[in-house]
């Protein structure tokens, strides 16, 4: 997890959604998905670039899961936000227009 901060730099917001969104929809099994992947975040990564990224992200899904992540902040601590855990959000309108415009038929 030291190479966090070398492999999320570079990433927007946007490609990062992208990401997550291309994530979602390409096969597994398929043998070209990282460079599906690279293509719909915009085509400005690599497929190295888009498989380290998902290299990074269970990393860090693992570390969370596992407890091991510590989310002490310096300073003041920003305010505390409670979501209702019993629903769950998907999909948005704004992450369909996103997969429209990629238009990946």
């Amino acid at each position: 997890m030291d190479d966090l901060p070398k492999v999320l730099y570079g990433w927007s917001w946007e490609e990062n959604k992208l990401f997550e969104m291309a994530l979602a929809v390409v096969d597994e099994e398929d043998p070209d998905r990282w460079k599906v992947v690279a293509t719909m975040v915009g085509g400005k990564k690599s497929e190295e670039d888009v498989q380290k990224h998902y290299v990074i992200l269970l990393e860090d899904l693992q570390g969370i899961e596992s407890g091991k992540l510590d989310h002490t902040l310096v300073g003041e601590a920003p305010p505390c936000v409670q979501f209702d855990c019993t629903q769950s959000v998907c999909w948005t309108d704004e992450d369909h227009k996103m997969l429209v415009q990629l238009d990946i038929n």
